[in-house]
């Protein structure tokens, strides 16, 4: 950039960076470097490391790392919020992008949580009237509220103000035929009218409504699927070695105990929905009142549902991942090429730097088209090297 202004040319725009993958991939320890070498400031896209507490179950990144690069939506939330939502999540992210590129660095942001991505890429989100703050330890979501009824009563709602909507919707999903009748509730429009406008909008399409960001240069860690399972295992293990258990003991106490005493608990809002939470929720409420037996057999059960969970929450993640970049018409699919690495960070940060050079050099995506995938790099471990794909998909 500083070479284009010496020629006399613009500087190209600087790109949004966006590091994908599955939970264990390595996301955080790519973002740091990244930002390290890039200048760059870190805007975290996760749902559950924007609430303070829980700093080991949600794997946020150290503190050393965030002195080494700047963290922006980790641990600002009260642990007793349950309102926050994506919404308030897009317009607090969008604000912070746009003085990082102002300030003339690069945003790169980083996280597991889909729907908090696409907040950020795609213009998708409904504005409705939501709550004026953040409110501790009370719930006045109108969504929360509407969650609360029954499954057959609250999708018949839906079918009849809403019945396009409906169809699409299972009546389980409380949580979106919640948020669809929500959206109707407060903008007094269907929501699949409105889902239907934004893909109408110029840019628009399937994914729903135009790009926010055209100069978009988008990260994938995908790692093949065996080895990401022993990986996710051990990263369990390794939890449990950093005192996750007393991390959960405290928590419990502090936030949650009362709430179990009167029947009142919540694993579906908030932080209290966390991975790895509500798995150990029976060696927690009975620790103290079971023989050493029992509780020895209940942590191992909380174990053993933290691994599972945690390995079918990385097969979703890879889901929407194809979903949203790769499937789609053409035959631009990038062919593959191997990178002679065995350490993530080489490997990875080599390749993304050759990914943005290119970013910077071309023309913008399509308003119509997809952001494109700029890099995936394939991952194994442990000895294996990785296999790297490189082009636009």
């Amino acid at each position: 950039m500083a070479a284009a202004r010496c020629l006399g040319r613009a500087a190209p725009p600087r790109p949004l960076v966006v590091i994908l993958g599955a939970t264990g991939t390595g996301k955080s320890a790519l973002a740091v470097q990244l930002g390290l070498r890039l200048g760059g400031e870190i805007v975290s896209a996760d749902s559950m490391q924007v609430y303070k507490g829980l700093d080991i179950i949600t794997n946020k990144v150290s503190p050393q790392e965030q002195r080494l690069c700047r963290h922006h939506m980790i641990s600002f939330v009260d642990p007793l919020v349950s309102n926050y939502t994506v919404v308030d999540f897009r317009d607090k992210a969008v604000a912070l992008i746009e003085d990082i590129f102002a300030r003339d660095k690069i945003p790169i942001v980083v996280g597991g949580t889909n729907y908090y991505i696409e907040s950020l890429l795609w213009k998708v989100l409904v504005n409705t009237k939501e709550k004026s703050g953040l409110v501790s330890g009370t719930v006045t979501d109108r969504k929360v509220e509407l969650e609360q009824l029954d499954a057959v009563d609250l999708h018949h709602r839906l079918s009849q103000v809403d019945p396009e909507m409906a169809a699409r919707l299972h009546p389980n999903d409380k949580r979106k035929v919640a948020r669809s009748l929500q959206v109707f509730e407060e903008t007094g429009i269907p929501h699949s009218e409105i889902l239907q406008q934004q893909q109408q909008e110029e840019g628009g399409g399937p994914l729903g409504g135009p790009l926010k960001y055209p100069h978009s240069c988008i990260l994938w860690l995908h790692a093949d699927q065996a080895a990401l399972d022993q990986r996710l295992e051990q990263r369990v293990d390794d939890m449990l070695a950093a005192g996750l258990l007393e991390e959960l003991r405290d928590f419990h106490q502090r936030y949650n105990q009362e709430k179990v005493t009167e029947n009142r608990q919540d694993y579906q809002h908030g932080i209290f929905q966390s991975i790895g939470f509500k798995e150990f929720h029976e060696y927690l409420v009975s620790e103290g009142n079971c023989s050493p037996e029992t509780s020895a057999l209940l942590l191992q059960k909380g174990i053993q549902a933290l691994k599972q969970v945690s390995k079918r929450y990385a097969r979703r993640q890879n889901k929407w991942v194809r979903n949203r970049f790769l499937k789609r018409g053409g035959t631009d699919k990038p062919a593959p090429v191997t990178a002679h690495f065995h350490e993530l960070r080489t490997a990875a940060v080599t390749q993304a730097m050759t990914a943005l050079s290119g970013t910077a050099e071309r023309e913008p995506a399509p308003k119509d088209s997809p952001p494109r995938l700029c890099v995936c790099i394939s991952l194994s471990w442990p000895q294996r090297a990785p296999s790297v794909w490189l082009g636009g998909v």
